[in-house]
């Protein structure tokens, strides 16, 4: 890959920091354009990203829809399992399995995939692309913007450009040095992951579980297994609870795996394979400014990661490939101003408001842990209720019935 730069040409049209999904994403959709394209980033690909690792349905659906050629170099793709639906764990442990299709996309729901490899697939996808240059391993230090250009500095040379992309998740510097997103612990969920091998159990579909204990909601345990007979074991909670309860993670995380019965059988013979890394999930349950001067926020950057299940990387491939439209728009009037890219905002949350609202709602909805085990133990009794849910969680409209206190009275009552 690329990595060299000739000091005297420091100029390009436009400079994405970050070179995960979002900023992928961006990039490719730019590739044919008459413009000089900066990616940077902090890492040396191929890289760890501290995630749950599933790549779900609209993952797949986003990348075909950027170019059919990068859905099948996927399909080719080896380092991924398929993964046909979710398993839900109520808080009585009793559990629900939904099973997906994707109907977009042969018969699996999704895939799950470490983010060092499904990361490292996607640049590799436009590293031979004669208008994008990567800087890998510089981490950008300073950001300017004025009325003429961006300014940006690494620790090891200088930038310009007309427009600066922040495409470099949670901690963006971009969005540190010229927007205005802030921190909110209640807007904000605090994860701890850890890579396992030998954990058993897991079905023949390789569904993703999801564990609702009591003591971590509205946040969850997950189990997600990995190629190489390897598992992604973690869990998620809102960081104001986080706070509230005085709660160490990682510590949570050894303790249930210990003292829960339907996980202590499963990890009687597992390893664990690193020490628990924590991260950070800015998560979109409120609309916030994502553009300015000369600038998007795109993916993590953007707080647009999915309130109830904490799924980004859709929604991050997605932000990418429209601020690609909004990015020529701008060029092409030589319009960068904060009025003017508003548009991209607006088409963000046209897009993908209604899906997260509705997750933050289903989030708020899991301090009811009697509502929880109510509507398993439902499902599990009743074939037609089962089917009935399957269809609202793949379907954003019917979701929208979940949040309804009209739809559990029905099932109460038997409806």
């Amino acid at each position: 890959m690329r990595n060299t730069f000739n000091k005297n040409i420091n100029e390009f049209d436009l400079i994405i920091v970050g070179a995960g999904p979002a900023g992928f994403a961006c990039a490719h959709q730019l590739r044919n354009q008459d413009l000089k394209i900066a990616i940077i980033d902090q890492a040396t690909f191929p890289r760890d990203k501290i995630c749950g690792d599933a790549l779900s349905a609209d993952v797949v659906n986003q990348l075909n829809r950027m170019d059919q050629s990068l859905g099948e170099n996927f399909e080719s793709f080896v380092q991924k399992i398929d993964s046909h639906g979710v398993r839900f764990v109520a808080p009585n442990h009793s559990f629900l399995d939904i099973n997906y299709k994707n109907p977009n996309h042969g018969n699996a729901a999704g895939y799950i995939s470490k983010r060092i490899d499904f990361d490292y697939f996607l640049l590799q996808q436009i590293q031979d692309q004669s208008n994008i240059e990567v800087f890998q391993g510089e981490k950008v230090i300073d950001i300017k913007s004025d009325s003429d250009r961006i300014e940006l500095e690494t620790d090891q040379r200088q930038l310009t450009a007309q427009m600066v992309i922040g495409a470099d998740g949670a901690n963006s510097i971009v969005n540190k040095k010229l927007g205005s997103i802030k921190v909110e612990k209640d807007h904000y969920c605090a994860g701890i992951r850890q890579y396992y091998e030998g954990v058993t159990g897991f079905n023949a579909d390789h569904q993703i579980e999801l564990h609702f204990y009591k003591e971590l909601l509205p946040g969850y345990f997950w189990i997600f297994p990995l190629p190489n007979g390897q598992a992604n074991v973690g869990l998620g909670m809102l960081s104001s609870e986080v706070s509230r309860r005085k709660i160490d993670l990682k510590k949570a995380l050894n303790d249930l795996i210990q003292s829960k019965a339907n996980l202590k059988e499963r990890f009687k013979n597992a390893s664990a394979l690193e020490k628990p890394q924590g991260f950070g999930l800015p998560i979109g349950s409120k609309k916030r400014p994502i553009s300015g001067n000369r600038f998007l926020l795109l993916g993590d950057a953007a707080s647009l990661i999915d309130p109830f299940t904490g799924e980004g990387i859709g929604n991050a491939l997605r932000s990418g490939r429209i601020a690609s439209e909004y990015i020529i728009k701008s060029i092409e009037n030589q319009d960068f101003t904060a009025d003017f890219l508003r548009q991209y905002d607006k088409m963000i949350y046209h897009k993908m408001w209604n899906e997260l609202s509705i997750s933050r709602k289903l989030q708020k909805l899991l301090q009811y842990p009697k509502l929880f085990n109510f509507v398993v133990n439902k499902a599990n009794k009743n074939s037609s209720i089962r089917t009935l849910l399957t269809s609202m969680l793949d379907n954003v409209d019917l979701k929208k019935e979940l949040v309804k206190p009209g739809f559990y009275v029905k099932l109460f009552f038997g409806g």
